[in-house]
């Protein structure tokens, strides 16, 4: 397989992906929503230690910082995935509740 061939298969899977997210996102029930969060958490914790690796195998200064930048963005998804998930969690509280 030539570079340009695994780059077309790439964005391929990538707008996929994009196109199967949202649509199985919008079709989610709002009674649903929280549940789904915590299990997209932790897929989120698994990227992270995807991009862990990858960054510390990374040759070059490129691809290190690129390994960073995706650990990063990996921590505020799921730093923002718990805050939300929290924050939906404390509606459903009675007032009396702590």
């Amino acid at each position: 397989m030539t570079d340009t061939q695994m780059l077309i298969t790439a964005l391929t899977v990538f707008v996929l992906a994009i196109f199967i997210g949202y649509e199985v996102i919008t079709k989610v029930p709002p009674t649903l929503h929280t549940p789904l969060m915590s299990g997209s958490n932790a897929i989120s914790g698994i990227v992270i230690v995807g991009a862990l690796l990858v960054a510390g195998q990374a040759e070059g200064l490129t691809g290190q910082i690129l390994g960073a930048i995706a650990v990063g963005l990996a921590m505020i998804n799921v730093i923002g995935g718990f805050m939300v998930t929290d924050r939906m969690l404390k509606m459903f509280k009675r007032s009396g509740d702590k």
